[in-house]
């Protein structure tokens, strides 16, 4: 692709501050029996949770897609590894038989709900920390044996301060809350937590990581006296789906996962010396169903053949389902840029990441923002597990308002598996192993995602 009221449990909306056409098309794969439900939620009691302030402001992207090609789904990497300059990167998944039988189970315990150790120790390799954050990190752990899960303070008073005319909260109070221990600082620079389980960020910067993970703010970092503050939005709209997925109030079980591959037919996409995103994204959600519908998933495509299919189109198949999770794919362009990146739907009043400066727009009502925890869980599961997979450069999780997120009722997130205009991102995107991987990604994905939010069935 190429562009130039949180609810958890406890919480209410004091504290807290489109019609369904019928679906032109729908593809789907023979419904299996359901996964059973992992029963590994949290016993974590929630404490007091601060409200988010409504003083934003941000925009809306004129982002395009529109969904005959014969795509090979088997997979092969002979023994290849990437073929990208990526020595310190080695990926840890079954590529060296060549047979077109993969496996792609999680062969670790997640780190938070939604991230894994692989995630983790690959988010750091591709996202070095460099400086004063590197003597930072040495100081307090990282890559040390990791802690046991984060016990909330419960019944704790927070203390919020202004900045720029929206409310902060001190990086002390959220470790208090979270159990995360005292804020380590060095300069701008500041690290909550240790071992494995850390939130790292540095003032005046929307760079914020949490377990290496790369996540962008809505606003940066405020140093506000002696204090590193963040803003009440990020910690209610990213911070807190993330640490405690299991909070979120509504969350149905996934059964059915909903596979848009981007562009299509009259739509090339982004066109790259190798072939064009839309053969690529086929591809991708092709081999992802196959994974999904093996593993007990319901599976739905927005399209199986190179075809031009609308947006709107795209969006009403989504919303004729329920107990489901979409994901848009695509392959970015443009510049130098290289690595993945995923969207979540800006919250409302925050700027989309897309666009340059505030809009009216982004005040508007949409359906996807009724989802905005999930999307966040979502997204952060998504984001970790390709981190974790496909060994490209950490580029983050970032917020839009691209129309198949924004008006979608769903859990939805958007996807970028790398940049076609880069060299050695055009060569893996080009390799059938890598959209494997990224593939088995999403699966993983997935079984993060319903393992950490859980759900229920109405």
């Amino acid at each position: 692709m190429k562009f130039g009221g949180l609810l958890q449990r406890g919480l209410s909306p004091q504290n807290l501050g489109a019609g369904i056409f019928p679906a032109p098309r729908i593809s789907t794969s023979p419904a299996p029996s359901p996964l059973p439900l992992s029963s590994q939620r949290s016993a974590l009691l929630g404490g007091s949770f601060p409200d988010t302030d409504t003083k934003t402001a941000s925009g809306e992207s004129s982002f395009k897609e529109s969904p005959r090609v014969e795509i090979s789904l088997s997979a092969a990497p002979s023994n290849t590894s990437n073929t990208s300059n990526t020595s310190n990167t080695s990926n840890t998944s079954n590529t060296s038989n060549t047979s077109n039988t993969h496996s792609f189970l999680q062969k670790e315990a997640p780190i938070f709900p939604l991230i894994s150790r692989r995630s983790v120790l690959q988010g750091g390799a591709r996202c070095a920390l460099g400086g004063m954050a590197g003597a930072i990190a040495g100081a307090c752990g990282l890559g040390s044996k990791a802690w046991a899960a984060p016990a909330p303070s419960l019944g704790m008073t927070w203390s919020p301060v202004k900045f720029s005319g929206r409310d902060y909260l001190p990086l002390e109070q959220v470790g208090r809350f979270y159990g995360m221990g005292i804020v380590q600082r060095a300069g701008k620079e500041c690290i909550l937590g240790s071992g494995e389980k850390t939130l790292r960020g540095a003032a005046d910067s929307t760079d914020f990581f949490i377990s290496r993970i790369k996540c962008v703010l809505s606003y940066p970092l405020a140093e506000v006296g002696a204090s590193v503050c963040i803003s009440r939005l990020d910690l209610v709209k990213l911070v807190e789906p993330v640490l405690r997925p299991f909070k979120i109030d509504g969350a149905q079980r996934v059964e059915t996962i909903v596979l848009d591959a981007g562009h299509g037919g009259s739509d090339r996409g982004a066109v790259g010396r190798l072939g064009d995103e839309k053969t690529f994204t086929l591809d991708v959600a092709m081999r992802t169903g196959q994974l999904l519908s093996r593993a007990g998933y319901k599976v739905v495509f927005t399209r199986t053949s190179d075809e031009f299919v609308s947006l709107e189109e795209r969006v009403q198949v989504a919303n004729r389902l329920s107990r489901a999770l979409f994901i848009s794919v695509h392959f970015n362009s443009g510049g130098s840029g290289s690595g993945v990146e995923t969207f979540a739907l800006s919250p409302r009043g925050v700027p989309s990441m897309s666009n340059e400066g505030a809009r009216v727009s982004d005040y508007g009502v949409y359906p996807g923002n009724s989802r905005d925890p999930e999307n966040t869980a979502w997204a952060t599961a998504a984001h970790a597990a390709m981190i974790a997979r496909c060994g490209m450069i950490d580029r983050g999780i970032k917020r839009a308002r691209f129309y198949v997120i924004r008006e979608s009722n769903l859990p939805s997130v958007l996807i970028e598996g790398g940049f076609l205009s880069h060299s050695e991102d055009m060569q893996r995107i080009a390799s059938p192993w890598y959209r494997q991987q990224l593939a088995g990604s999403i699966l993983e994905a997935v079984r993060n995602y319903r393992r950490a939010v859980g759900g229920s069935l109405t």
